[in-house]
């Protein structure tokens, strides 16, 4: 499963379904969100990856605890969402009151339930994060990679595809900001993950997901 069909799939409608329910939230809010947090989480785990302390505590926790089976059974997302929140801390950091921001000031998500929703889908996506590195039988030092060529192919499949629901979706939520150049919004935010440069993968290490992401994504 490439990261395209994860969110555009029967398991990211079912997951929006889900905290649609829950929160009150618009179906097609949490898709976007869903758009922007998966492949920001990817970028920022990918950069971590690259100190070998951060890639063999990721390598276990996928191993012990994201084997996929969320998945198969998106139920399991409302129930850990006390352990989405543990994730998003150790993923974001410092920067976690600023992702939070700019993702609700973009989605129209309010601030106070950004963090709940954003805690809901983490498991789901490093549950996919996990499949992959099952699948291709990866261990600790092959995650940046790993993760890299998770983004990079997202992006080409998604430049093939320039008209479908989640593009249309993420363009009215984004204010088209993110259409400027090649009119397809999910192709901008994965291109803008990897430093506007698909086929370079190690070009931003440094720079960490949010002013990657952000900065390009929402024009600031």
């Amino acid at each position: 499963m490439s990261l395209i069909d994860l969110l555009t799939g029967n398991t990211g409608t079912q997951v929006a379904e889900k905290a649609e329910n829950k929160f009150g939230i618009s179906r097609n809010q949490i898709l976007a969100l869903l758009a922007v947090a998966a492949p920001l989480i990817i970028s920022y785990l990918r950069n971590k990856s690259q100190d070998a302390k951060e890639a063999e505590a990721l390598n276990n926790a996928l191993d012990k605890d994201h084997d996929g089976s969320i998945l198969n059974d998106v139920s399991q997302a409302e129930s850990r969402e006390g352990e989405g929140s543990s994730i998003l801390n150790h993923i974001f950091g410092g920067d976690k009151q600023n992702v939070e921001n700019r993702l609700s000031q973009n989605t129209g998500i309010s601030i106070d339930k950004i963090g709940p929703v954003l805690a809901m889908l983490a498991p789901v996506i490093m549950g996919y994060i996990g499949k992959e590195k099952q699948q291709n039988n990866v261990g600790a030092g092959g995650l940046g990679d790993l993760l890299g060529g998770i983004l990079g192919n997202a992006s080409n499949q998604a430049q093939n595809q320039q008209s479908s629901p989640l593009n249309d979706i993420l363009g009215s939520m984004l204010g088209g900001n993110s259409s400027q150049s090649s009119g397809n919004p999910l192709n901008d935010i994965l291109g803008s993950v990897l430093g506007g440069n698909n086929n370079n993968q190690d070009k931003k290490q440094s720079g960490g997901g949010l002013g990657d992401l952000l900065g390009g994504l929402f024009g600031k």
